[in-house]
Formats: C-alpha cells, sequence, structure tokens
C-alpha cells in the first residue's frame, strides 16, 4: 500500500508541470486564434455592415414605446361630443376671488379670459334661432336660451320681482339663495326643455365647510341640448 503511494506521489511530482505547461500552451493558441479570426473580420466585412449589426443588436431589448393620442377637444370642454344636432352647454359659478364664474354655450364664453364676467349673477341669452347673444333677461325674445351662474355674491341686490321672474323661468333654488351661495342655471323662454338635463344646481356658503374662506367651492352644470325643440 505504500509502495503504490510513494509510486503516485513521483508520477505526479513530474508530470504535473507538463499539463500545466500543455494547458498554457493551448491557451495562448486559442487567444492567438481569435486575435486573427478578429483581424480577418475587421479587414473583410464592410463598416457599414458591422454598425448596422451592433445598432440592431442593441435594438432587440429595445421595448416600443407606445403613446396614446392627444384626446381631441369638444365643444365648452365636455369629455364626449354631443350628438349631432345638439348644442354644448357648460355653466360654472365661481368660487373665491380667482377663480370667476363661465358660461359656455357651444364654444362661445362668458369668463375671465373674455372680460366679460362680474361680480353678481352672470346672464348668457342665447336666441335659440340664430345663436346671437345678448345682455338683458328682459329683452329676451321667446326661443332664448338663458345660462345663468353666480360670481362672489348674487343674493343682496336680487329683489323679489327678480327672483319670480327666474322663479317663472323654472327655477327651484333662486327663493334659497343666500350670501354668496355658489349657483348655475339654465333656463328656456317660450319652448320647454327636456326633463332629463341638468338645469341648476346651487351650493351655500359655509365657514366650516367652505373651500375658499368666505366662498363655498364652485359648482357645474353642463349637458347637451336638442336643436330641434322649437
Amino acid at each position: 500500500m505504500s509502495l503504490w503511494f510513494s509510486f503516485f506521489f513521483l508520477f505526479s511530482y513530474f508530470f504535473s508541470p507538463l499539463a500545466d505547461l500543455v494547458k498554457l500552451a493551448g491557451l495562448l493558441f486559442a487567444s492567438l486564434t481569435a486575435w486573427y479570426l478578429g483581424y480577418l473580420f475587421a479587414v473583410f466585412v464592410p463598416k457599414e455592415t458591422i454598425t448596422t449589426s451592433i445598432a440592431n443588436l442593441q435594438d432587440i431589448g429595445k421595448k416600443p414605446v407606445l403613446r396614446a393620442p392627444v384626446p381631441k377637444r369638444q365643444k365648452c370642454d365636455h369629455w364626449s361630443p354631443c350628438s349631432p344636432g345638439n348644442y354644448a352647454y357648460r355653466i360654472l359659478s365661481g368660487g373665491g376671488k380667482q377663480k370667476l364664474a363661465k358660461i359656455c354655450f357651444e364654444d362661445e364664453l362668458i369668463s375671465n379670459e373674455k372680460g366679460n364676467v362680474g361680480s353678481g349673477i352672470n346672464i348668457a341669452i342665447v336666441n335659440y334661432h340664430s345663436g346671437e347673444m345678448m345682455t338683458f333677461i328682459k329683452n329676451a325674445p321667446k326661443g332664448s336660451l338663458l345660462l345663468m351662474a353666480t360670481q362672489d355674491d348674487g343674493s343682496t341686490r336680487l329683489k323679489n320681482d327678480a327672483k319670480k321672474l327666474i322663479e317663472e323661468l323654472g327655477s327651484k333654488e333662486i327663493w334659497n339663495m343666500k350670501f354668496r351661495s355658489s349657483w348655475a342655471f339654465i333656463a328656456a323662454k317660450g319652448f320647454r326643455l327636456p326633463d332629463n338635463i341638468q338645469k341648476e344646481k346651487i351650493n351655500h356658503s359655509d365657514k366650516k365647510k367652505n373651500r375658499y374662506g368666505d366662498w363655498p367651492a364652485e359648482i357645474q352644470i353642463e349637458g347637451c341640448i336638442p336643436g330641434n325643440l322649437i
């Protein structure tokens, strides 16, 4: 047993360095072969082909970037368009000193940007036959839409005869108007609006709940009105 161990030790001692030399020679041969093949590749393959191949490899891991199309703007900033033959409207009451009332009908505006909105009850009168906008509710002809929104306070100077006139147009909240109530209303003169559209909304000032200190949050109503009501 000891003789066999001695023989194995001597064999390993003499032949182990030789094996290492063989491995080193193989490594050097492989390195020289790789260098020479790379040299031949660089000489005979066009540079444009190499550049294109590298670019293609880089693009493999890239995922295509999908961009959602920009939504098309609808009249009066509706999320979806009104059906053909219908008119778009949106009435937004004021909210504090910085957020002024807005009234929109088919993209015609009463707003701060237009410079035609002020404190009190802002009224837009739309001639339902011609689309012209007028100034005073009193002069509105039959066949007109009336769009109203408060800015700041619309109740202090509002007399009972005016409240009665607005009530006759269909308002259910005009007698509930308080100091700095946010109110929006749409009515028709000389014809009837559909029952299923939003016509009126009110939000009263409450210091415990107000969004803007002494002012309640703004409110809005919007919808689509058929063009064949007359």
